[in-house]
C-alpha cells in the first residue's frame, strides 16, 4: 500500500512553488509529522510533513522543481515495509533504491545513489568512513581510478562522463597601464534566484515606479532610553525573560504617533485611500534567504515586553524560514533597522501599500549643543521615506518630530502622557 505525499494548500495569491530541499531519500524510513520536504514560494517556505509511517519509495519532483498546490510530489510504502540490507545490486536497481554493504553499515543518501548509477556493490569498494562507513569521497575515488570495472564496463563515449571536466584556460586579461598584470584565474558563480528574493525584487520596483516617495531625516538623543535601559535592563530580563532592546521603544514610539497623525497611518486603494484605525507595524528582520517583515498585530495596545517577545520569535522563526503567512502579510507601517549593520544614514524604500516607513541607523556619539554647551549625546540619525501622494511633507516632519519627542521623554510615552 502507497500513500502520496503531495504540495499543501498554498497561500492566497501564491500560484506554485519550488522544491528546496528533500530532508529524505529514497529507500529511507519516515515517521508521521516528520519534516520531509521543504516547499520555497515567493513568500515562506512550507515545511511539508509525512503523512504517515514508512518508507519513502520514489520522489517525483527533485529539488529545483516547480511545483503547483495539491500536486503529487513523493510516494510513500505504508504496508510495513522496511528498509533491508541488500547483498547484491541487480543490474535491474533503479537510481534511489537502498543499498547496504555485507557488514551491514548505514550508507548516506549520497553513496546509496551512486552505488546504485553505477551497478556497484558496497563491498567492492574500500570504506575509509568511521567505523569502516562507506562515505561518498570512497565511492568517488573508486569510480576514478582508471581500472575501475565501472569503466571498463561502459563504452568509449560513457566512459567520457566520468572524466573530471575540461575546462577552457582563462582568458589572459590585459593589464591596465599603471597597474601590474593579473595572472590569477577570476572565477565567478551564477546561480537562481530564490523566489524570496525575486518577489523583494519585484516589490522594490513596484514601489520605486508606482510611488512618489520622498525622505525626510532628523536626529534623536538616545542618552534617556539608553540610562532607562541601564537601570532596568536586567530586572526586565528577568522578570520577562527576554532583552529589553530599543526596537520596543522605537515600535510604541510610532504606534503613538501613528494614532495621531491618521495619515501616516493609510494606504491607496485603486481611487480611494484607506485610513487604518489600528496599527500593525512590520519589523524587517534579515535573514539567509532575504528580507522579510513579520507583523506586530495592534502595537499600540502591547507593551515592551510582548514586543520584545514577539521579535525574539519572529527572529528564530525567519532564520528557520518558518514564518507563517498570517504572519508577514499585511501591515501598516514598518521599521527597518539598518544600524544593527553599522549603517549611518540609508534611504528606506517604502513597503507597498503602506505610506511610510521608519529607519534606525547606528547610535554614535556626537557632539550637541544642550542648553548652550556643548555636550556628548548618543545620536541617531532617523529616515522617514513616505508616499507623498498622500502624505504631505509638514504630516511627515511633525510624525518623526513626534517619535524623536517621545523617543527623548520615554515615561510620557510609557505613562500615555
Amino acid at each position: 500500500m502507497t500513500t502520496e505525499v503531495k504540495v499543501p494548500a498554498l497561500p492566497e495569491s501564491v500560484s506554485d512553488g519550488v522544491v528546496v530541499v528533500w530532508h529524505k531519500q529514497p529507500g529511507d524510513a519516515v515517521e508521521r509529522d516528520e519534516a520531509l520536504v521543504d516547499i520555497e514560494t515567493d513568500k515562506v517556505v512550507l515545511e511539508v510533513p509525512a503523512p504517515v509511517d514508512g518508507v519513502l519509495e520514489k520522489i517525483l519532483s527533485a529539488e529545483g522543481t516547480q511545483v503547483m498546490a495539491a500536486q503529487v510530489i513523493g510516494v510513500i510504502r505504508t504496508n510495513g515495509a522496511t528498509v533491508m540490507p541488500a547483498t547484491s545490486v541487480g543490474a535491474n536497481q533503479e537510481p534511489g533504491q537502498d543499498v547496504r554493504p555485507e557488514h551491514d553499515q548505514p550508507l548516506g543518501p549520497a553513496v546509496r545513489k551512486l552505488l546504485a548509477e553505477h551497478r556497484l556493490q558496497p563491498g567492492q569498494i574500500p570504506a575509509t568512513g568511521k567505523g569502516g562507513r562507506l562515505t561518498k569521497g570512497d565511492v568517488l575515488a573508486y569510480l576514478a581510478q582508471p581500472s575501475s570495472p565501472v569503466v571498463a564496463e561502459f563504452s568509449d563515449d560513457a566512459a567520457v562522463l566520468l572524466k573530471p571536466p575540461v575546462t577552457e584556460a582563462p582568458r589572459p586579461v590585459a593589464p591596465t597601464p599603471g597597474l601590474p598584470e593579473i595572472h590569477e584565474d577570476r572565477p565567478q558563480k551564477r546561480v537562481p534566484m530564490s523566489r524570496l528574493r525575486a518577489r523583494v525584487a519585484e516589490r522594490l520596483l513596484q514601489a520605486s515606479l508606482g510611488t512618489a516617495m520622498l525622505t525626510t531625516f532628523n536626529e534623536v538623543d538616545m542618552l534617556p532610553v539608553k540610562q532607562l535601559r541601564g537601570r532596568h535592563g536586567k530586572s526586565f530580563a528577568e522578570t520577562h525573560g527576554v532583552r529589553l532592546g530599543y526596537m520596543s521603544f522605537f515600535v510604541r514610539a510610532a504606534a503613538e504617533a501613528l494614532k495621531r497623525h491618521p495619515d501616516i497611518n493609510a494606504s491607496i486603494d485603486g481611487e480611494d485611500i484607506v485610513y487604518h484605525g489600528f496599527c500593525d507595524i512590520g519589523v524587517a528582520i534579515s535573514s539567509e534567504r532575504g528580507l522579510v517583515v513579520p507583523i506586530l498585530r495592534n502595537a499600540e495596545y502591547m507593551s515592551l515586553a510582548e514586543i520584545e517577545t514577539d521579535i525574539l520569535e519572529f527572529a528564530e522563526k525567519g532564520k528557520s524560514g518558518k514564518l507563517s503567512m498570517d504572519e508577514i502579510t499585511g501591515g501598516t507601517f514598518t521599521i527597518t533597522n539598518g544600524g544593527v549593520f553599522g549603517s549611518m544614514l540609508s534611504t528606506p524604500i517604502l513597503n507597498p501599500p503602506q505610506s511610510a516607513i521608519l529607519g534606525m541607523h547606528s547610535i554614535k556619539d556626537r557632539p550637541v549643543v544642550i542648553d548652550g554647551e556643548i555636550v556628548i549625546r548618543p545620536i541617531m540619525y532617523l529616515a522617514l521615506t513616505y508616499d507623498h501622494r498622500i502624505v504631505d511633507g509638514k504630516s511627515a516632519v511633525t510624525f518623526l518630530r513626534t517619535i524623536i519627542e517621545l523617543l527623548e521623554d520615554p515615561a510620557s510615552m510609557l505613562l500615555d502622557l
